[in-house]
C-alpha cells in the first residue's frame, strides 16, 4: 500500500514554486477552448478540475506562507523566481473567465476583485523586491520566461473584466475602463519585459539548460493580449471602448502575428536543447508553462478571428486547441506519476530533491528557470 510521508509532504510545501498556479491557468484555458468546440461535458470537467486545483493551491500556498515565510521572502527577492507569483493573478482571472462563460457571474466577479487587487499589489511588490531592490543592478542574469507572466497577469484582468461587462446590468462603464487600462498596461509591459529578456540572452552565455519551458510564456503573453483585445472589441459601446476600438483590434492582430512567428523559434530552441545538446526529455513541472500558451493561442485565434471576421485565423485557433488538449493530457499523466513517486519517498531521498540537480528541481513548480 502506498503511503504518503508527512515529511515528504512538508518538504514539497516548503519548496513549492510560486508559479504553481500555472496548472490552473493551463487547465482553465483548455476548458475554454473545448467549450468553443461544444464539448460541454469535458469542458465542464476541466473547469471544475481547475477550480479544485485552485483551492488546493490556495491552501498549500497559505500553509507555506505561514510555516515557511523565509522561503517565501527568498522567492520574492529572486529575479528568476519572483515573477512566478503572478501566476496566482492569472490563474484567478482565467478561472473567473471560465466561470463567467458558464453563467456563474457572482463567482466570477469575486475572482475579478481578488485577481485585480493581487495584480495591483504584486505589480509593485515583485518588481521592487526581485529587481529594483537589489543593490547591484541590472538584474539581467535573472531575466527569463517567467517575467512574461507579469504581462499575462495584466491581460488576464482585462479578459475577465471584458467577459463580465456584457453580463452585468450595472458597472459596465467601470468594467470597460478596467479592461482597457489593464490591457494597455500589459502591452507596455510586454515591451519592457521583452527588452529585459532579450538583453539577458544577448549579453550572457546561452546554455542548453537556460532555455527552459517558461520561455513559451513569451508566446502565451502575445496570445492573451490578442484575446483580451478581441474581448474588448466585442464589448458593448462605452466611451473608453469606442475611443480605441480600432486601435485595439489592429494591435491585437500584431500581437497574434508575432506570437505565431515565435512558435517555430521556440520549437527550434527545444530541438537545440533536447536533440542537439541531448538534455534529457523527462517530466518537469515547467511543462505547464507550455500547455497554457498553446491553449491560449488556440482560444485567442478563435475569438480574435470572430471579432475581426477572419475565418482563417479562427480555423487555426480551433485546430490548435486539439494540440493543447493533447499536451495537457500528457502533462497531467506525467504529473500524477511524478507526484505518486515524489510524495511517497523517504525523507532522506526527499531532501535531495531540494538540490540543484535537474530532475529534483522540476518538482518545485511549473516555472523553474
Amino acid at each position: 500500500m502506498i503511503r504518503m510521508s508527512s515529511a515528504s509532504l512538508s518538504e514539497a510545501v516548503r519548496t513549492l514554486h510560486p508559479g504553481y498556479f500555472a496548472l490552473v491557468m493551463a487547465t482553465g484555458i483548455v476548458s475554454v477552448g473545448l467549450r468553443s468546440h461544444d464539448m460541454t461535458t469535458l469542458s465542464a470537467t476541466l473547469m471544475w478540475l481547475a477550480g479544485g486545483c485552485y483551492l488546493v493551491l490556495l491552501v498549500v500556498s497559505a500553509w507555506r506562507i505561514a510555516v515557511f515565510p523565509t522561503e517565501v521572502r527568498r522567492d520574492l527577492a529572486d529575479p528568476s523566481r519572483g515573477f512566478g507569483f503572478f501566476t496566482f493573478v492569472a490563474g484567478t482571472n482565467v478561472l473567473g473567465a471560465r466561470f463567467a462563460l458558464e453563467g456563474y457571474i457572482s463567482a466570477a466577479a469575486v475572482l475579478l476583485v481578488v485577481g485585480g487587487l493581487a495584480w495591483l499589489l504584486l505589480g509593485y511588490l515583485v518588481p521592487w523586491t526581485a529587481v529594483l531592490g537589489h543593490r547591484h543592478r541590472p538584474e539581467t542574469v535573472g531575466a527569463n520566461g517567467t517575467w512574461f507572466i507579469w504581462v499575462v497577469a495584466s491581460q488576464s484582468v482585462a479578459v475577465l473584466a471584458a467577459v463580465l461587462e456584457p453580463a452585468v446590468s450595472t458597472g459596465q462603464r467601470e468594467l470597460a475602463l478596467v479592461a482597457v487600462c489593464s490591457w494597455s498596461v500589459g502591452v507596455v509591459l510586454y515591451g519592457v519585459v521583452g527588452i529585459s529578456v532579450v538583453t539577458r540572452l544577448l549579453l550572457d552565455e546561452l546554455r542548453p539548460g537556460d532555455l527552459t519551458p517558461p520561455y513559451w510564456v513569451a508566446m502565451g503573453a502575445t496570445a492573451i493580449t490578442a484575446l483580451a483585445g478581441a474581448r474588448i472589441v466585442q464589448m458593448t459601446d462605452a466611451p473608453t471602448v469606442t475611443a480605441i476600438r480600432d486601435m485595439v483590434a489592429g494591435t491585437s492582430v500584431v500581437f497574434w502575428s508575432f506570437g505565431t512567428w515565435l512558435i517555430p523559434a521556440l520549437l527550434a530552441a527545444g530541438w537545440w536543447r533536447h536533440v542537439t545538446h541531448r538534455v534529457p526529455l523527462r517530466y518537469e513541472a515547467t511543462w505547464w508553462s507550455i500547455v497554457f500558451p498553446l491553449g491560449m493561442y488556440g482560444v485567442a485565434g478563435v475569438y480574435l478571428g470572430a471579432a475581426i471576421d477572419l475565418p482563417l485565423m479562427a480555423a487555426i485557433g480551433r485546430n490548435e486547441i486539439w494540440l493543447a488538449l493533447a499536451v495537457w493530457t500528457a502533462t497531467l499523466a506525467t504529473l500524477l506519476v511524478h507526484l505518486s513517486r515524489t510524495l511517497t519517498r523517504e525523507p532522506p531521498s526527499l531532501a535531495r530533491t531540494g538540490s540543484a540537480d535537474g530532475g529534483a528541481t522540476s518538482m518545485r513548480g511549473p516555472l523553474n528557470d
